[in-house]
């Protein structure tokens, strides 16, 4: 796999990296890591979500009509 940044982006990147002393590839890597974390756990709620919506859907009709 290739990654291509934009020039602002690798010079940010590689700026980020020097003030952390770690590597712009240690960088990418926790990012990418975070953004499946994240996306993981959002379509989690969404099934929780819509798992209680339709087993409580009458509470809450009924408090939505208050």
């Amino acid at each position: 796999m290739n990654l291509r940044l934009r020039d602002d982006q690798q010079e940010a990147l590689k700026q980020r990296a020097e003030e952390e002393g770690r590597s712009m590839h240690a960088i990418v890597l926790q990012a990418i890591d975070r953004y499946l974390e994240q996306e993981a756990d959002r379509e989690s709620v969404q099934r929780l979500g819509a798992k209680y919506a339709a087993r409580h859907a009458d509470l809450l009709r009924r408090l939505g009509s208050k």
